[in-house]
C-alpha cells in the first residue's frame, strides 16, 4: 500500500524539519525538492580551502523546549563542554554534556559563550546598549544630555500612531538614541529610509528592548541582585562543531535513512491546482526536463513571489500583482583570512594576533558599507583550518544586480579588506586570502507591496493542502527556530486533516525574545 507523497519545496532548516518529522511519524512518505546541490538553505556551511563559513550566523537557542529537545537529539553536546545553568523569563533549565558525546566524535554541538559588539566611532559599545560606564564614556557629555532630552520628550509626548519601523523606535529610544544606534543601520541593512518600514518589523524582532530595560539591566548589574546571577541564552549558545550546516546535513542523512528522498537539481516552477486543492508540482530537473510530480501534500519554502509566480492556473491578478512586488534584500558575505588584527584596547583581545572576542561585530560607521563583521574563530575553533589564522566574514546587504553584486569577486575581497583598514581593524598588507559568496533573498523585507501582503496569504491558505513555511515561504523575518516551528505545525495539520493554517501563521508574533537585527 502507497503512502500518500508529501511535496516538500526547499531543503532548508523548515523542510528538512517537516521531512523528517513525517518520517518519525511514518504515515506518509516526504519527497524534498531542493534547486540547489546541498542542504541547509542560508542555514549551511560554506567550505572554502577548509575554512568554514557560516553565512549569516546562527545561534542555537529556543525559547522553545521542542526545537532545543531536538537539535540536542540530532546533534548532542560535546562531553567536554561546561554545564550552565540557562534562564529565560523564569524558566531554569541545565544545558550541559549529553552522555558521551565528545568534540572527537565530530557529530557534536559546542556550548559557546555570546558576545556581541557595536563599533561606532572606532570605538565598540555593548549590545543590545547597555547603560555603563564604557557607553557613557564612548558617547561624551553632550551627545548623552541630547540622548535624555528626546528620551523624556518622548515619553511624555510618544507619536500616537505606529505606522513606521521610525515611530516604533523613537516610541521606545527618543529621537537621539534612534539617530544614534539605530537608523543608520537598518537603513543600511534595508536600502530605504525607516519611515517606509512596517512598525511590524521592529515588533518581531526587538520588541523585548528598550530604555526602561537597559536601566532595570544596569541595576541588576550595579547592586548584584538575584537576577544579574542568573546565566541567560542571550549569554550561551550551543553551536554544530562544524558549522550549523552539520546540523542540516545529520537531519538529511536521518530523512534518507528513514525513508525519505531528498532530490537535489529540481528548481520548482510552480504548483498545479484543481478547485481549493493542490494536486502536483512542476520542476525542471538537472538535466532541464520539466517534470510534473503528483502528490497529496505541498509544504513550500520557497519565495512566495515565486510560489504564486508559477500557480497554475495562474492566481488572480491583484494576488499575482501584490507577490511579484514583495520586497527581498539580498546579502553578500566577503570571507577574509588575515594573520592579524590591529590593535585596539576596546576590543579587549586576549590574543597575539588581536582578534576580539566577539561572535560579531556590528558595523556602525557611516563611512563604510560594511553592515557587520563576524569572527569565525569565535563561533567554533574548528571553522578555522589554520587555527594561528583570524577568519572573518564581512556582511554586506545590497540588492541583487546593484554595484555591490555586480563586482567581480577579488575586486569585491580588496573593497571589504579597504573598508576594514579605513576604520582601523586591519591592515590590508595582513590578508592572506578571501571569497565572495552572493546569496539572493535573504530577507523578506516589510515595506513596499507587503503591506498588501494578507491578500495573498488569504489566497494562498485557500488551497486547503498547500502549506507555506519558513522565512521565504511565508515572506516573514523568522528565526531558524521559528521556520522550524512553523514545519512542526504544518506537519500536524496534515496528520491531522486539518487546512486551517492561523497557528502556523502565529508563530513569532507572540514572541518576546530579541535577536539581532538581521541574521
Amino acid at each position: 500500500m502507497h503512502k500518500p507523497l508529501v511535496i516538500i519545496i526547499g531543503a532548508g532548516p523548515a523542510g528538512l524539519t517537516a521531512a523528517l518529522e513525517l518520517v518519525r511519524d511514518g504515515r506518509m512518505q516526504p519527497l524534498v525538492l531542493e534547486a540547489s546541490h546541498e542542504v541547509g538553505g542560508i542555514s549551511r556551511t560554506v567550505d572554502y580551502k577548509g575554512n568554514r563559513m557560516d553565512i549569516g550566523g546562527h545561534r542555537f537557542f529556543s525559547k522553545s523546549d521542542w526545537v532545543m529537545n531536538w537539535w540536542r537529539e540530532i546533534l548532542p553536546i560535546a562531553a567536554d563542554a561546561a554545564t550552565v545553568e540557562i534562564a529565560y523569563q523564569g524558566q531554569r533549565r541545565k544545558v550541559g554534556a549529553d552522555g558521551t558525546a565528545s568534540a572527537e566524535s565530530g557529530r557534536v554541538m559546542l556550548l559557546r559563550d555570546r558576545l556581541s559588539r557595536i563599533y561606532f566611532l572606532r570605538k565598540y559599545f555593548d549590545y543590545p546598549i547597555k547603560l555603563n560606564a564604557t557607553t557613557l564614556a564612548n558617547l561624551g557629555p553632550l551627545r548623552l544630555v541630547r540622548i535624555g532630552v528626546s528620551y523624556v520628550w518622548a515619553m511624555l509626548f510618544p507619536r500616537r500612531t505606529e505606522r513606521s519601523l521610525e515611530d516604533f523606535l523613537v516610541n521606545r529610544f527618543g529621537g537621539e538614541l534612534y539617530r544614534t544606534f539605530f537608523k543608520d543601520y537598518t537603513e543600511k541593512v534595508w536600502g530605504v529610509p525607516c519611515d517606509r518600514i512596517s512598525a511590524e518589523w521592529g515588533a518581531q524582532r526587538i520588541k523585548g528592548l528598550s530604555i526602561v530595560e537597559a536601566l532595570r539591566h544596569a541595576w541588576r548589574q550595579r547592586f548584584g541582585t538575584a537576577q544579574a546571577t542568573k546565566t541567560s541564552l542571550i549569554e550561551h549558545f550551543l553551536y554544530p562543531r562544524l558549522g550549523p550546516g552539520q546540523m542540516w546535513q545529520e537531519v538529511a542523512r536521518r530523512v534518507t535513512e528513514g525513508g525519505g528522498e531528498i532530490r537535489f537539481g529540481q528548481q520548482v516552477k510552480g504548483v498545479r491546482y484543481e478547485a481549493d486543492r493542490a494536486v502536483s508540482v512542476l520542476t525542471t530537473d538537472a538535466a532541464g526536463q520539466v517534470v510534473e510530480i503528483a502528490g497529496s501534500y505541498v509544504i513550500s519554502t520557497m519565495p512566495v513571489k515565486d510560489l504564486v509566480a508559477g500557480m497554475q492556473p495562474p492566481a488572480p491578478a491583484e494576488v499575482r500583482e501584490v507577490a511579484a512586488a514583495l520586497p527581498y534584500r539580498d546579502f553578500i558575505t566577503v570571507g577574509l583570512l588575515v594573520s592579524r588584527m590591529r590593535a585596539n584596547r576596546q576590543a579587549q583581545s586576549a590574543r597575539a594576533d588581536n582578534i576580539p572576542p566577539d561572535n560579531w561585530i556590528y558595523i556602525q560607521e557611516r563611512d563604510v558599507r560594511v553592515g557587520r563583521l563576524q569572527v569565525f574563530n569565535n563561533w567554533s575553533p574548528d571553522l578555522v583550518a589554520d587555527e594561528g589564522k583570524v577568519w572573518l566574514g564581512l556582511e554586506y546587504f545590497c540588492q541583487e544586480g546593484d554595484d555591490l553584486w555586480r563586482l567581480p569577486d577579488q575586486a569585491m575581497i580588496e573593497f571589504a579588506a579597504g573598508e576594514l583598514e579605513k576604520i582601523g581593524m586591519i591592515d590590508r598588507a595582513d590578508v592572506l586570502d578571501g571569497t565572495v559568496i552572493l546569496v539572493p533573498k535573504t530577507y523578506p523585507a516589510y515595506f513596499g507591496a507587503y503591506e498588501e501582503f494578507p491578500r495573498v496569504r488569504a489566497w494562498l491558505d485557500g488551497i486547503g493542502n498547500l502549506y507555506l513555511v519558513g522565512r521565504n515561504g511565508m515572506h516573514r523575518y523568522n528565526n531558524q527556530d521559528h521556520s522550524m516551528l512553523t514545519a512542526k505545525l504544518a506537519v500536524e495539520a496534515i496528520l491531522d486533516g486539518k487546512v486551517d493554517k492561523a497557528a502556523i501563521w502565529a508563530v513569532n508574533i507572540d514572541d518576546d525574545y530579541h535577536e539581532e537585527a538581521a541574521k
